[in-house]
């Protein structure tokens, strides 16, 4: 009996051997390798999350461009940055929830994707999304982590300078233009944004330099001229259906996180900002019902920016972008069309006068919102809106239409403010500083990144909220 038992055992064991014994180690629900493609769809939908969101761990920008005030906890419209660790926040929300999923991204696609033509494409979907999330951290912090960023062995990157950075971006924004085939197809549906519309992806791309020539402008020995006629001669948006965005779901987990913030949540956090909303009266704007619900005793009104502001007193944000698919959007045709403006006031080549860009400009945001042309057309005739007529010069103009304009997308009506100066805002009632011209550096670089960080810190000329960016020189 011992005998044939242990023949038995002898059997298995030796049947056991010939067998993949690492396969026991191997966990179904976490595959040792990803889809590529895969990855680029979390970037995207990382990346219009973050754009998008109203939390004030991480996107308060509408708060310091005075669109939107607290009713409560005052401190974001204050700009306390710090309780919150809201640098962290932004930081992570782009190094890691964008650009290290489309480095992955990379890495992966040329052994995932055999055909040459769509492999090329999705390299250069993945290099456009890089470039665009780089332009947030450069504008939003200064110097960052670059040539040595993304790299998981490399826990204390080096900061390059801001502007070496920059014009890196922009060389490797127009190899991945060139290099796209409109023929052939890209990512497919993993793509939220444009899809196989290879195409549109040109556009886009060509539309993104347009903006990164022009923030450049006022600096000093600068190739924005050239870079702003070389995107518009490649072709840029031509209308609202060229816009880039993503139509956020009704059902979680792929909503609008402005729904998920205030109506999921069941927070009364926000009402108007009495900026925005005293200029848009001002001007009779036709968004104004578009942006904002009516307070039943004054019409619409705001609260002051950094005051106690009750819930029930002021307009809200309109119930319009607070469904769970409302779109986020990446760039728009109005907004191109303030570029082609501006860029037509400095003397630029982009094929129209500034007034003819200017009034496409506030005609496809009219539209964009729910307007009609005849509101557009009414409102564009009215001195103070009319570009012959508007008070000012290009930048007052512009400037205060623009923002405006870029209502829901405060982080680039941030970035605007600051380079444009107009319009004029008043810092916050009891301001802990001025209005932030950018954010400090997160706590965990002060920290364990030290070296580097007192490095950069120095270089750009403190790690404080009134250090201006380099391109922001007037």
């Amino acid at each position: 009996m011992k005998k044939v038992f242990v023949i038995i055992i002898t059997a298995l064991l030796f049947a056991s051997c010939k067998k993949d014994l690492t396969s026991l180690n191997e966990d179904p629900k976490n595959p040792p390798m990803v889809a590529a493609s895969s990855l680029v769809t979390n970037a995207e939908r990382s990346l219009v999350r973050t754009l998008s969101s109203s939390n004030v761990n991480l996107n308060i920008f509408r708060l310091i461009v005075q669109h939107w005030q607290e009713t409560t906890y005052l401190g974001e419209s204050r700009y306390d940055l710090n309780t919150r660790n809201i640098p962290q926040g932004v930081w992570t929300a782009l190094y890691r929830d964008v650009l290290k999923d489309l480095e992955e991204a990379k890495r992966l696609i040329p052994d995932q994707v055999t055909n040459e033509d769509i492999r090329t494409n999705q390299l250069a979907v993945v290099n456009i999304l890089q470039v665009y999330a780089y332009y947030y951290l450069i504008n939003t912090f200064g110097n960052i982590p670059y040539s040595e960023a993304l790299d998981i062995d490399n826990v204390f990157p080096v900061y390059d300078d801001a502007r070496t950075i920059y014009a890196d971006l922009i060389t490797r924004l127009d190899a991945a233009i060139s290099s796209i085939i409109p023929s052939a197809n890209g990512l497919g549906n993993a793509d939220i944004i444009y899809g196989n519309d290879m195409t549109a992806w040109v556009k886009f791309g060509n539309s993104f330099k347009l903006k990164m020539g022009m923030l450049i402008a006022d600096v000093p020995g600068s190739n924005s001229q050239a870079v702003v006629e070389q995107a518009y001669a490649a072709g840029v948006f031509t209308s609202n259906d060229d816009n880039a965005m993503f139509d956020f779901l009704a059902s979680p987990p792929n909503t609008n996180p402005i729904w998920e913030d205030l109506v999921q949540s069941g927070r009364q956090d926000f009402v108007a900002a009495s900026t925005l909303i005293d200029q848009m009266q001002t001007f009779s704007d036709p968004r104004i019902p578009y942006y904002f619900t009516v307070d039943e005793a004054n019409g619409y009104s705001g609260g002051d920016p950094g005051t106690s502001s009750s819930y029930t007193t002021f307009s809200k944000p309109e119930e319009k972008i607070t469904v769970p698919e409302f779109p986020g959007v990446l760039l728009d045709y109005a907004e191109v069309e303030f570029l082609l403006a501006e860029a037509a006031a400095r003397g630029y080549s982009v094929g129209a006068a500034a007034a003819q860009h200017y009034t496409n400009a506030i005609t496809a945001s009219i539209l964009f919102w729910g307007g009609t042309q005849g509101q557009a057309t009414t409102y564009l005739a009215r001195p103070a809106v009319n570009y012959a007529t508007a008070a000012g010069t290009f930048r007052q103009k512009i400037g205060t239409q623009k923002w405006i304009s870029l209502y829901n997308r405060g982080w680039d009506a941030w970035i605007e403010w600051r380079r444009l100066d107009y319009p004029q805002l008043e810092p916050a009632y009891r301001a802990l500083s001025a209005i932030p011209f950018r954010f400090t550096y997160p706590v965990n670089e002060q920290n364990y990144n030290t070296t580097n960080y007192n490095q950069a810190a120095n270089a750009i000329g403190g790690d404080d909220v009134e250090t201006q960016l380099w391109w922001d020189v007037n």
